[in-house]
């Protein structure tokens, strides 16, 4: 029977920089996961330069059935303090958007600074290693303390806590797994339901078959979701695709986007479209189709004359003889695109997963679950970030909240034994 203080499964942001951390603070640490890998989420995030936090990170960057839930551990681990742990490695980096913040050189000075913060606390690591059945034994008299036993492909566990950082259900090709949400229900925690996030949206064919010739086509808009308080707006790029619609404004909404919404676009957000055409009306004497093309791409603005002649609107005309009903009509239909996916690229394209372990049965000081010494972390938790660096920094956060929770419950007895 092999003993540690504290078993950390999953060898991802979360649980690399949280064993690191519980083994700095003197507990004796296993990391295990079942990829021989570690963190492949990190690896290829960010174009393989890892959007590793953003600068601007707040509570309101995040949503889950309770989004304040994060605040207690992203007040105590700020996007400075992972920026200064970069910089006593010796990690270049810079801001390219929006207060993001990239690698210089690649992902791999991320995950080697995890990996350095790990040996630093003389974390045992095994991988590849495929956890079993877990159990828990509470000692005589005692519902909170007690051990729990862990089946291991490398013999079993004793441990006095585990946390569970193995992440959501996205991008199943790098080692995706239900495990977290199948060891909530074992404990009797509460979930809420995963789905795919920060993901691409689809149509069915036949309705997005006038789009598909946009495939590529990228633009600013603007796009919102909901209704009066639950409404919520990105001002973002969108990107046309084959199926449907992708790109930073997309991937945002779809988190909050719930099957059989609509969305509303704008596609033209920093142009009056009406007052602009009306007054090239006054002047110009050039096709409506032409004038659209000034202020959208032209092959936007092509497409959506053709749609416009053929429900009845004949916009293959100058500008100076439409009507000022007509331009109203053709501003309209532009600035408040109004459409409903049929669904998204699943999990296979979502960057994230949200939903996941109820908050209501984790303590946000310390992310320990009803259930004494369980504790989970990072993305398998009801609390997803905006696109933009935001998970990793609730990695971060989470993982330093659990890593002092840790440290503050097992510290004492680590010591005596």
């Amino acid at each position: 029977m092999h003993t540690f203080d504290v078993v950390v499964i999953g060898a991802g942001a979360a649980g690399l920089f949280c064993a690191g951390l519980a083994g700095q603070h003197g507990l004796k640490v296993l990391l295990l996961d079942h990829s021989a890998r570690v963190a492949e989420k990190i690896r290829i995030s960010g174009g393989g330069r890892c959007n590793f936090t953003n600068r601007d990170t707040t509570v309101a960057n995040f949503l889950g059935d309770n989004p304040n839930f994060c605040r207690s551990a992203l007040s105590r681990f700020t996007p400075r303090d992972f920026t200064d742990l970069l910089q006593r490695h010796g990690v270049p980096f810079h801001e390219k958007h929006k207060g993001q913040l990239f690698c210089d050189r690649s992902a791999d000075d991320v995950i080697q600074v995890l990996l350095a913060e790990c040996a630093a606390g003389q974390v045992t690591r095994w991988q590849p290693c495929r956890v079993g059945h877990i159990a828990w034994a509470p000692l005589a008299g005692s519902a909170d303390a007690g051990r729990y036993e862990i089946d291991s492909d490398r013999g079993p566990v004793q441990c006095r806590a585990v946390v569970i950082a193995t992440g959501g259900l996205s991008i199943p090709k790098i080692g995706a797994t239900d495990f977290g949400y199948r060891t909530a229900r074992q404990f009797g925690l509460r979930l809420v339901e995963p789905r795919p996030a920060l993901v691409p949206l689809t149509f069915d064919a036949q309705s997005w078959a006038p789009y598909a010739d946009l495939a590529g086509l990228s633009l600013p808009v603007q796009i919102t979701v909901g209704e009066r308080r639950d409404r919520i707006t990105f001002l973002e790029d969108l990107l046309f695709t084959h199926r449907g619609l992708s790109g930073p404004a997309v991937l945002q909404i779809s988190s909050y986007w719930r099957a059989g919404q609509p969305i509303r676009i704008n596609l033209a957000p920093e142009v009056d479209l009406l007052r602009s055409l009306s007054e090239a009306k006054a002047v110009s004497r050039k096709l409506i189709a032409n004038e659209l093309a000034q202020r959208l791409p032209s092959r936007l603005a092509d497409l959506w004359v053709r749609q416009d002649s053929n429900a009845g609107q004949l916009w293959q005309r100058p500008v100076n003889e439409a009507t000022d009903k007509a331009l109203s009509a053709l501003a309209q239909s532009l600035s408040r695109w109004e459409l409903t996916p049929s669904g998204s690229e699943g999990y296979n394209k979502a960057e994230v997963t949200a939903g996941g372990v109820d908050t209501r049965d984790l303590s946000s000081q310390t992310l320990e679950s009803r259930q004494a010494g369980l504790y989970f972390i990072g993305e398998v938790v009801d609390v997803t970030g905006w696109l933009g660096g935001y998970n990793f920094q609730w990695s971060w956060a989470s993982a330093h909240a659990c890593a002092q929770g840790l440290a503050s419950k097992l510290q004492p007895a680590a010591s005596a034994d």
